[in-house]
Parts: C-alpha cells; sequence; structure tokens
C-alpha cells in the first residue's frame, strides 16, 4: 500500500487525532502522578509552548513535504494539525493565565504590557484565532478561495513572532540552543515558500503568483 492510499484510509484521521492528543495527555497524567519536576507550573506552561511551535513547524512543514513527495493526501490533514496548533497556544496561555497570574485579568494585562516577550506569543496566538475560525468548508465557500488563502499566510507571522517570543523567553537566561533550532526550521520552511513565490512571479505573464501555504 502506498503512502497516500494509507493517508487516505478512513482511519488516518482518528489516529492523527488521538496522537496529537498524545503530549496534553502525558502532561495531564505527569501532573496528576507528580512527575513533572520541582516546579510544575513552569513545566506545563513551558510544554504546552514547545508543543505550540512543534505543531506550528508541522503545519508548515505538509505543503513542501507533500512537494518533494508526491504525498498529495497529506493536505487532508493539515487542518487538524493546524487546529491542534492553536488548542496547544490556547492551553499555553491559560497555563500561564492560571498558573502564573491566578486568572487576575489586571495582572494579566500589565504582564502583557510590561514583557515584550509575553506581548508578542499573545499576538502570534491572536493571529491564529481567524486561521482556526475559518478552518472549515463553508468559511472557503463564503470568502472565496482566494481570500480564504490569503487570510491563512496569517500563519507566517504567527511562527516569527512565536520565535520571538521563545527568543526573548530565554533571553533572560542566556540560552538560545532550543530557539536557534525552531528559528532555523521556520527559516527554511518560509524561505521554500518565498523562493517558490518568486519562480512562480518570474514565470507568470502578470507576476501575481503567491506564497503557497
Amino acid at each position: 500500500m502506498t503512502v497516500n492510499a494509507w493517508l487516505l484510509r478512513p482511519a488516518a484521521k482518528p489516529l492523527l487525532f488521538v496522537l496529537l492528543l498524545l503530549p496534553l495527555a502525558w502532561l495531564v497524567w505527569g501532573a496528576v502522578a507528580g512527575t513533572l519536576g520541582a516546579n510544575p507550573a513552569e513545566a506545563l506552561i513551558r510544554s504546552t509552548g514547545d508543543w505550540t511551535l512543534r505543531l506550528l513547524c508541522l503545519t508548515l512543514l505538509v505543503t513542501p513535504l507533500r512537494s518533494f513527495t508526491g504525498w498529495h493526501a497529506l493536505a487532508r490533514l493539515r487542518r487538524m494539525i493546524g487546529l491542534y496548533t492553536f488548542f496547544y497556544g490556547v492551553l499555553h496561555f491559560l497555563c500561564f493565565a492560571w498558573l502564573d497570574q491566578g486568572f487576575d485579568v489586571a495582572a494579566i494585562l500589565r504582564d502583557i504590557a510590561k514583557r515584550p516577550f509575553i506581548l508578542v506569543g499573545s499576538l502570534a496566538l491572536l493571529l491564529m484565532l481567524p486561521l482556526a475560525a475559518t478552518s472549515f468548508n463553508r468559511a472557503i465557500k463564503a470568502l472565496g478561495a482566494a481570500r480564504w488563502q490569503a487570510l491563512h499566510r496569517l500563519v507566517y507571522a504567527s511562527a516569527l513572532l512565536g520565535v520571538l517570543h521563545f527568543f526573548w523567553m530565554r533571553s533572560g537566561k542566556n540560552d538560545y540552543a532550543e530557539v536557534a533550532v525552531y528559528a532555523a526550521v521556520i527559516a527554511v520552511l518560509l524561505g521554500w515558500r518565498l523562493q517558490r513565490w518568486w519562480r512562480g512571479r518570474q514565470t507568470s505573464p502578470r507576476g501575481r503568483s503567491a506564497p503557497t501555504r
């Protein structure tokens, strides 16, 4: 059985759904069992943020992977990966709001205004909101394919803000090793799109080709 045929099987989406839920299950189990270390709150905030960035990279990887491998059926899984990215981003913010600020709205707003890394992280999540809200077929029909695709290119800005959020967060500890990995991955994925857009612009009579999601 080819990879495309397997990806088209009815079981592919439920399996992906369960796999993407496993990090949350592991964190919940760790919180209950007390295995998240000396600072469980920090572990939860950090881990949900890490998974948001990982899934954001995975979402951006789908199109280049389809192009290089011919596994076009991956497109049917991208929406779920994108929605899980937003889901983990919301969990990341809720963990910060609850475990760090006790859901004190005034304190949360002060922290966002005072600390740039929280501000850009909040902006990255805010940019994901319209993408999650329009990730269904009726929204595509309502907006039209061209406008829908243009809206969903906000994911690029969200990815860049996410890396900047991580960079500023780590700058206090002067530890940039993981930041460099995420930055390199996102740079490659966005660079591939930019190169493809530029080639399309060079070959298009009107020069109006747009980057691929």
